[in-house]
């Protein structure tokens, strides 16, 4: 991929500069990253993570080639031309099937990782940190690093029989928790630089081993814990001066930048000083669907502002009931009672509403809260109210008044933090 390697080649030749990746499915928060990129003239870098998006259907049903037809799709509607978006497959290894013996779970693995490049992915995290079924607790580098070049290798091959650019990757074992944390947090250990150089060094070694020399040259990212996290309701910053030595020992390593994740909630000022510290790739996932569940929720307060008793129920009460009837994708991570409960579900930054936008249900119940708002717009002193820098896009003719256009400007915003710390111009 092209337009990586030259990011990196800019940023390894002292420019500021960054790229930030959303990882979601999401289709709303989709089509306000890509209107975001059209709108600062940069790049739109999307990425789907095994267990969205896998050959067997993930929790959002699709397959690699069918996220890559919608984010097309969308694209194509908010007028990006389909250069400027390039697509990334995440945490790309056995996650998904950690329970199946090593052998089994590799080898549904290595349909994935082709799936995700003969569909067009070319960006590609190859994550295979996990213990698997007989595992010890822990994996070395060693052992990471060999079954991570086994992906490559699949990889490889599927690029060679689709043609076009060839994948860069990604690697790294120090991988945060995907979504954010399950325990309160105090405070994180920055990765050693030492453990950061191993790692890399182990990879380049395997890489070798395995006739993999031309997919090194490839390698553009390293993930390490720089000190960002959050949990359910706080969020560690990124503080430079106790990640120095592990920003500067890139340095030393041609071609490398860091991979920064879970920077979901991250200051604008912690975001810059991370890109400034060679954290040149952001990931952000749950912090852009909580921008959404915000706007959504804001909304439905003005309808029932608006319409007072005859408002009957709205999308929180059905978005809730829906996850108190299906508690599967957050029952093990929320463990209060009653309406502590409900505010875990709600409000939590791990986010884990973001599982059910595609159930039909929650989308018929979002697409009925556009529609009535559409149909009777509320006052503009309610919106400045729930929405007050939606409320000043519109009088400022910046956006529409209307429901969608609300949604995509609160979550355009919830962005402008990564397009800054990237080098990119602002709303």
């Amino acid at each position: 991929m092209k337009a990586m390697l030259d990011l990196v080649a800019r940023h390894r030749a002292g420019e500021a500069v960054g790229i930030y990746s959303v990882c979601s499915a999401q289709p709303l928060v989709l089509e306000a990253t890509l209107a975001h990129a059209k709108r600062t003239s940069g790049l739109a870098l999307i990425e789907a993570t095994s267990n969205q998006v896998n050959q067997d259907g993930g929790y959002t049903g699709m397959r690699p080639a069918g996220f890559r037809d919608l984010v097309y799709s969308l694209a194509d509607a908010v007028g990006l031309a389909r250069d400027r978006v390039l697509l990334g497959g995440d945490h790309l290894g056995p996650n998904a099937w950690q329970s199946l013996p090593p052998s089994e779970a590799m080898q549904k693995a290595a349909v994935m990782v082709a799936e995700y490049v003969t569909a067009g992915f070319r960006k590609i995290h190859l994550d295979c940190s996990m213990a698997c079924a007989g595992d010890p607790a822990a994996l070395g580098d060693s052992l990471i690093a060999e079954r991570t070049a086994l992906l490559c290798a699949a990889t490889e091959a599927a690029w060679r029989d689709a043609g076009g650019e060839p994948p860069v990757y990604i690697i790294g074992s120090e991988v945060p928790v995907p979504g954010g944390a399950h325990e309160s947090l105090t405070e994180l250990a920055v990765t050693e630089p030492a453990a950061a150089l191993a790692t890399i060094e182990a990879h380049r070694r395997v890489f070798l081993a395995h006739g993999l020399e031309a997919a090194w040259t490839r390698v553009v990212g390293l993930v390490v814990q720089p000190g960002v996290e959050f949990d359910h309701d706080r969020v560690i910053d990124y503080v430079p001066a106790k990640a120095v030595a592990l920003s500067r020992c890139i340095e030393a390593v041609p071609n490398l930048v860091y991979e920064a994740h879970s920077t979901d909630y991250q200051t604008p000022s912690c975001l810059a000083a991370l890109v400034r510290d060679h954290y040149a790739i952001l990931k952000v996932g749950p912090g852009v669907t909580y921008a959404l569940r915000e706007a959504l929720w804001a909304l439905d307060d003005i309808r029932r502002e608006q319409l007072g008793s005859s408002s009957g129920p709205g999308l929180r009460e059905a978005v809730l009931a829906v996850m108190h009837a299906h508690p599967g994708h957050w029952r093990k991570y929320y463990e209060a009672s009653g309406q502590a409960l409900d505010l875990q579900l709600q409000y939590s930054l791990s986010d884990r509403i973001r599982y059910y936008w595609p159930r039909p249900d929650v989308a018929a119940a979002i697409d009925r809260l556009f529609s009535a708002f559409d149909a009777g717009p509320p006052p503009l002193s309610l919106l400045s109210q729930y929405l007050p820098d939606g409320y000043r896009a519109v009088r400022d003719g910046a956006i529409p008044f209307s429901a969608r256009a609300l949604v995509m400007h609160h979550v355009e915003s919830a962005l402008a933090g990564y397009s800054r710390a990237c080098g990119l111009p602002t709303l």
